[in-house]
C-alpha cells in the first residue's frame, strides 16, 4: 500500500466528520414529552439501536431519484414507530404522524448535532495539499441541508449517499459511485470511516486505502 498522497479522500458523515449531541435517546424523549408522551430516555436508546440494526439498508434500488426522499420518510418512520412500540408507549401519542414530522425535521436542522474538534482542522489540511474531498454515507439527503449549517459544506467536491446510489455501505457499489464522480481510480483513494464493517472493510473491499476512525464517547 502506497504512502504517496490520495487524490481523493472519501469521509464518512455521522460518527467521522460530525456526532448526535447527547444520545438519540435523549432526543426522541425530549420530543415526545412536547407531545405529552412521557419514557425513559436509556430504554429509548436501547430500542431505538435494536430497531435500526435490524432494519433493511437505507438504499431504493431501481426508484426514481424523485422518490428517494418519501422512501427515506417512509423508511425512518418504520425505525421509529418500532422504537416507540418496543418501549410499550407507541400507542399515547395522539397524533404520532405530526410527532414523527417534527422528528425528522430536528434531525435535519443544526440543534442535535456537533462538529468534532478535530474535523475543520483535518479538512483544511488537506484542502491545503490539494486533495479531493467526498462523502460516503449511508445517511439520508437531509445531508444536503445539513451541511451548510454545520458549516462543512464548501470542503466537499462531492457528496454520495446510499439511498441516491441503491446501495449502502460495506456495499462496494457506494464506494465505486463515488470514484466515478471523480474520474480515478481506488488506488488514489483514501477513506476514512467510525464503522470497521461499513468503513473499513467496505473500503477495503472497494480497492481504495481505508482508514479506521475509533471516536471517544459522544458529549452531552
Amino acid at each position: 500500500m502506497s504512502d504517496r498522497k490520495p487524490r481523493v479522500i472519501f469521509f464518512d458523515a455521522v460518527g467521522t466528520l460530525f456526532g448526535v449531541r447527547g444520545s438519540v435517546g435523549q432526543i426522541y424523549g425530549d420530543l415526545a414529552r412536547q407531545f405529552g408522551v412521557e419514557v425513559d430516555a436509556t430504554a429509548l436508546d436501547h430500542a431505538f439501536f435494536t430497531s435500526f440494526k435490524a432494519a433493511s439498508p437505507l438504499a431504493f434500488p431501481g426508484v426514481n431519484a424523485d422518490e428517494v426522499p418519501e422512501r427515506e420518510y417512509a423508511w425512518w418512520w418504520a425505525i421509529a414507530a418500532e422504537t416507540f412500540q418496543h418501549v410499550g408507549v407507541l400507542n399515547q401519542f395522539g397524533d404520532f404522524a405530526t410527532f414523527f414530522s417534527a422528528l425528522y425535521d430536528h434531525f435535519a436542522s443544526v440543534e442535535p448535532w456537533y462538529v468534532y474538534p478535530d474535523t475543520e482542522k483535518t479538512l483544511n489540511h488537506w484542502r491545503e495539499q490539494g486533495v479531493e474531498l467526498g462523502i460516503v454515507s449511508n445517511f439520508d439527503s437531509r445531508i444536503y441541508a445539513l451541511l451548510p449549517l454545520l458549516g462543512l459544506d464548501h470542503y466537499f467536491d462531492t457528496i454520495t449517499i446510499s439511498s441516491e446510489v441503491g446501495a449502502a455501505k460495506p456495499d462496494t457499489r457506494v464506494f465505486e459511485s463515488a470514484l466515478q464522480k471523480h474520474d480515478c481510480t481506488a488506488e488514489v483513494a483514501w477513506h476514512v470511516g467510525d464503522s470497521f464493517r461499513e468503513d473499513y472493510e467496505g473500503a477495503k473491499a472497494a480497492g481504495i486505502r481505508a482508514i479506521w476512525l475509533k471516536r471517544p464517547e459522544p458529549i452531552g
